[in-house]
């Protein structure tokens, strides 16, 4: 019972995929998908609550392996995903009454989607890096195709540039991958690529070829993770991507790829010392959060605001696993899941935005508040958990990744990161602003702005900043799988 509930929240959306591929997307399947990402979510929380009862499982003959940092990654898949596909249905009905989609179309997509969400658990529980980069790469296959989905010029050139970049990433990840398993093969007990195997004996891998493995790997799954320098990627695809796979990408793809950065992590600090993964990290940190800086004072179109916003939170995460230290890694995964939460109830609120007005640019859409205000509000809401205002989550996890900053002897980093933050906190509010207050415009939009937000969409948008709020205030449970998750990353056993 303990390896199928394990095993569950890959075979359960590939169980979703071969619904639709076979009864379509009709009205007696629409919820199908929600369905798959609840199971999901439920088989999470239970797989966690067994972890952190009786440690690290494993199962298929050892390619599959559920410790707490897996679990906590599967919790922040399945709450992504919950929100993100119980929010498509409506989505999908808008887009089919448009014109700009049909039922084909809104099949295809709900295959899609259930394979990504089976390729990103599959790599969480990837016992094997070789495994864990098949499943990094699968995500790129799939999405490819949900970034273009609309097929337009803009949409079908965002595809292409996301295939481009990150295949270049994930090509150096395999690289990387490459050299660690000769490090590997020429170590005692040869390890190969299982990541237990490798942790234990990392202190006999060759220096040399492991730190450049280490470079490598970072880069490339950094590159999947929209941190600099190949981050270019990640603005267009996220705008022209459907709204629920805008969120699911942004809420915890990036995430997903920087799951596989802290595996790497663990190898490297136990076969070169802390300072080396810190030195890149560092560096990858803060390029991020200048990148999103600079380029989100002057944005004018909203989708992609939220996308550079995606870089600077992932830049953070990075920071916190630059630091190293037990806090600032469980700041960072608590980071994780709270921008996971207020990312997708953002991008679901753009996507709405966007079906509504008939625009996605900034100065097109104004006095939102006064005329959709449950929109405006999560939309607004959203903005203030995104930069870190308490109750939200994120104001309870940028803080730890401070102060445990601070404490660790990075003032200057750290000072440099808050003065960024600061920056498009800024930038944040006064886009979102604009957009919420003021007359509405005389432009593409006026009079089509009014058609009421459907109720599944209000409860999805609502009852994601509820949770984002609660895990702020009191992070219950999680708080000990946190704990136990930072552990692992620091290569405690």
């Amino acid at each position: 019972m303990t390896n199928a509930w394990m095993l569950a929240p890959v075979i359960v959306p590939l169980l979703g995929a071969a619904v639709y591929l076979l009864a379509g997307w009709r009205s007696a399947t629409r919820w199908v998908s929600a369905g798959s990402s609840a199971l999901v979510l439920a088989a999470a929380i239970t797989t966690a609550a067994t972890t952190s009862a009786s440690g690290p499982r494993t199962a298929l003959a050892g390619l599959i392996r559920v410790d707490a940092l897996s679990a906590f990654m599967l919790i922040v898949i399945g709450a992504v995903a919950l929100l993100a596909t119980a929010a498509t249905p409506a989505y999908l009905l808008a887009e089919i009454d448009a014109g700009r989609a049909t039922v084909r179309t809104a099949a295809r997509h709900s295959v899609l989607v259930q394979v990504f969400l089976a390729a990103m658990a599959l790599a969480v529980l990837a016992a094997n890096l070789g495994v864990l980069w098949v499943a990094v790469e699968a995500t790129t296959i799939v999405t490819a195709f949900l970034v273009g989905q609309r097929r337009t010029r803009p949409a079908i050139e965002a595809a292409w540039k996301y295939v481009v970049i990150c295949s270049t990433g994930i090509a150096l990840a395999l690289l990387g991958t490459f050299l660690l398993n000769f490090a590997a093969q020429h170590a005692p007990g040869a390890p190969g690529l299982d990541l237990a195997a490798l942790t234990r004996s990392a202190h006999d891998l060759d220096p040399g070829v492991t730190r450049l493995a280490v470079v490598l790997l970072v880069v490339g799954f950094g590159t999947k993770a929209g941190l600099a320098p190949l981050h270019a990627w990640l603005p267009d695809a996220h705008s022209q991507a459907p709204a629920p796979v805008s969120a699911l990408m942004s809420g915890v793809l990036l995430s997903v790829a920087f799951y596989a950065i802290l595996r790497v992590k663990v190898i490297a600090d136990a076969a070169l010392g802390t300072g080396f993964t810190r030195a890149v990290l560092i560096v990858m940190a803060l390029a991020s959060l200048a990148v999103a800086a600079s380029l989100l004072l002057a944005q004018r179109d909203y989708k992609r605001m939220l996308a550079y916003s995606s870089i600077e939170h992932l830049g953070l995460v990075a920071l916190g696993a630059a630091v190293g230290s037990p806090l600032a890694l469980a700041a960072a995964l608590l980071h994780v899941l709270g921008h996971g939460l207020a990312k997708s109830v953002l991008f679901l609120s753009a996507g709405r935005i966007l079906q509504t007005t008939g625009t996605s640019h900034i100065d097109g859409v104004r006095g939102l508040a006064a005329r959709q205000p449950v929109l405006a509000g999560c939309l607004g809401f959203g903005v203030l958990a995104l930069i870190g205002l308490p109750p939200f989550s994120l104001f309870a996890s940028e803080f730890g990744i401070a102060r445990a900053g601070f404490a660790a002897g990075l003032g200057w980093v750290t000072a440099a990161a808050l003065i960024l933050v600061l920056v498009i906190a800024a930038a944040l509010i006064g886009h979102t602003s604009r957009m919420l207050l003021g007359a509405p415009p005389d432009g593409p939009g006026a009079a089509t702005a009014i058609r009421p937000l459907p109720i599944t969409v209000a409860v999805v948008l609502v009852s994601g900043l509820l949770v984002c709020a609660a895990v702020g205030i009191a992070a219950g449970p999680l708080t000990s799988l946190l704990h136990t998750a930072a552990t692992t990353v620091t290569g405690a056993p």
